[in-house]
């Protein structure tokens, strides 16, 4: 559908788009003034030069089985025209990639109704403008990201990524905890009262948070202890260490998964759903849906790579000469996986699925130490390096403002008499 778009629309836009803002607030100086502001607002005309109050708008998003010809046919525009345009797009913008569900915009002259130009939004920062008629041009546009540190805290009273969102903050900071806290907080077992503080590097995209970036620093307290972690660049490699600069990064994940939950634990009398015999269960079983990826808890080497009877499709590494792992019910196998090949942490080794003697869609992990099954969610891991002697006082220097404010009682905290004997002073 075509609508017009005139200054009373772009006043209007320019009171909606502009946060904590009106006119009222901050009038332009003159009706130029008020144009020029309110074409800033609106997408598209300031990033590829287009005035668009000379221009009638219409907008609408890519369907299923639509493709560039159809879309721009539809309109009016010659086929040979749309030909010399996918020509142009080459080292531009694959025509192939145009997605169903993704934005576009076309522009129209008013006198004659004829396409001038298609505006394609490829993902929230980048534009895609093909120029319809005299120079046939095709321009991309990436909106700049800028970088916001933030701070967001929350106490669990449903689940991370719920309360989160319910606090106004935004839910993907869980993914980054996760990450950050793999090797120390087990977040299929997250508690009511237990809290996460966290300071974040978040992306600003035209004055909104589109995803946060690295976490900077993070505390997770349970039952009055306080687990903390703090970003740092060690010998060009980054990673998180907590107050006395020993690593969070361990041998091994605490988990297979990212996000899900036990559907039945480790047990030496387990009935089989299936059978209904009680016999051992020497592993953990994740519910989570197909598809879901299964990453390596750990560095190794593939040695089993097949459809194992009653476990289905499965993996198994060997990590070292105490521990190996097994995965069992994928869906599917990782590509490029196969048996010798040597996997890092977290590396995606398959998906979830339910082949074999499975009554749904689940992960069943399994861990041997010394050849003996152990349970998981037991499973105790070393710490990787610390922070060396020669970086401790830089360590300490670079995280000491987050630890005041991250810690509960920190300045009666034996950390704050150890980062004080370093050296560290305090804004």
């Amino acid at each position: 559908m075509k609508t017009t778009c005139i200054l009373p629309i772009i006043c209007c836009l320019l009171i909606s788009c502009q946060e904590g803002r009106t006119i009222a607030e901050e009038p332009p100086g003159d009706l130029t003034a008020l144009q020029d502001s309110a074409l800033a607002a609106l997408p598209f005309c300031h990033q590829f030069g287009i005035p668009l109050l000379d221009y009638e708008v219409e907008d609408d998003e890519i369907k299923r089985n639509e493709n560039f010809a159809s879309i721009l046919q539809s309109r009016g525009v010659d086929y040979s025209v749309i030909h010399e345009l996918t020509q142009n797009a080459t080292g531009v913008f694959d025509m192939r990639k145009l997605r169903a569900g993704n934005k576009y915009t076309i522009l129209y002259l008013p006198e004659s109704g004829e396409a001038a130009y298609m505006i394609y939004e490829e993902n929230e920062r980048m534009h895609i403008c093909f120029t319809l008629r005299d120079s046939l041009d095709v321009s991309r546009y990436e909106i700049p990201v800028t970088i916001e540190e933030r701070y967001a805290e929350v106490v669990i009273s449903v689940s991370l990524w719920e309360d989160l969102e319910k606090a106004g903050y935004n839910p993907l900071i869980a993914n980054s905890l996760s990450e950050v806290y793999a090797w120390t907080v087990d977040f299929f077992g997250l508690q009511k009262g237990d809290a996460f503080k966290v300071y974040y590097l978040a992306n600003i995209l035209e004055g909104k948070e589109t995803e946060p970036g690295r976490i900077v620093a993070a505390s997770f307290t349970r039952s009055g202890k306080t687990q903390m972690a703090f970003r740092y660049v060690q010998d060009s490699m980054t990673g998180y260490w907590d107050i006395e600069g020993e690593n969070l990064q361990k041998a091994f994940l605490k988990a297979p998964l990212r996000y899900s939950r036990v559907s039945s634990g480790f047990s030496y009398a387990r009935r089989h759903p299936i059978t209904r015999i009680v016999r051992p269960h020497t592993g953990v079983d994740y519910a989570a849906p197909a598809g879901t990826p299964v990453l390596s808890i750990g560095d190794g080497v593939v040695t089993e790579r097949k459809y194992a009877g009653g476990g289905g499709n499965t993996v198994r590494i060997k990590h070292n000469s105490v521990y190996t792992t097994a995965y069992l019910h994928l869906s599917r196998f990782a590509k490029g996986l196969s048996v010798g090949k040597r996997v890092s942490q977290g590396e995606v080794i398959g998906y979830v699925g339910s082949t074999g003697s499975s009554t749904g869609p689940h992960l069943d992990f399994r861990v041997w130490k010394n050849g003996k099954p152990i349970n998981p969610l037991k499973m105790e891991s070393p710490p990787a390096e610390p922070i060396k002697a020669e970086n401790k006082a830089d360590f300490y220097q670079k995280t000491a403002y987050y630890k005041r404010n991250l810690m509960p009682g920190f300045y009666k905290s034996l950390a704050f008499q150890i980062i004080q004997k370093a050296g560290v002073k305090f804004l």
